[in-house]
């Protein structure tokens, strides 16, 4: 079994050098969100509203982030539930009596990510600030989604199975070669 895995191996590094065969795509910001939960619900809030209301929502679709937005809709931020347990319960304000932009991050300190960026920058992107969520925003600048670390890591995992059952497939002569799938 060892040598027919070195054999397929090395036939299979023969066949990538001489000609192309089904491959996997490098995962992109616009896949996690294709997986996440923000792509299904309403992830903005208007800054103008209580932080009551931005927990509310966080409990409701059980998220942990909103974008936050304006009257006319431009993205000003963010509002997280770190911003609430550090800006609201630790000081002992109410949420109720508390407006999101008080307690945000504002748009000028925000990180975010096109659509096409790599999971992988996407990673570093968040790993290096020590945040847990990324709006995503278009060519125009507006915001099209959000995606968790939770989504990144999905799609890796994603990106690893499909890795894996295009390398079974090859191993097994169920692929490798010009229009198979």
């Amino acid at each position: 079994m060892l040598s027919r895995l070195s054999l397929s191996t090395r036939a299979l590094s023969r066949v990538a050098v001489s000609r192309t065969f089904v491959t996997v795509e490098k995962a992109t910001a616009d896949d996690a969100l294709g997986l996440s939960g923000y792509k299904s619900i309403d992830y903005t809030i208007n800054e103008d509203s209580t932080v009551y209301d931005a927990v509310s929502k966080f409990a409701a679709f059980n998220i942990g982030c909103l974008v936050t937005i304006d009257g006319a809709g431009s993205m000003t931020g963010i509002i997280s539930e770190r911003d609430y347990i550090n800006k609201i319960a630790l000081l002992g304000r109410t949420s109720k009596d508390t407006s999101v932009k008080e307690i945000s991050t504002k748009s000028g300190d925000l990180v975010t990510a096109k659509l096409d960026e790599s999971v992988e920058d996407c990673m570093a992107k968040m790993l290096t600030k020590d945040i847990r969520h990324l709006p995503l925003v278009g060519n125009d600048g507006n915001v099209v989604g959000m995606i968790s670390i939770k989504d990144l890591v999905k799609t890796v995992v994603q990106e690893k199975e499909d890795t894996i059952k295009v390398l079974t497939n090859f191993a097994l002569g169920r692929g490798g070669h010009y229009g198979s799938e």
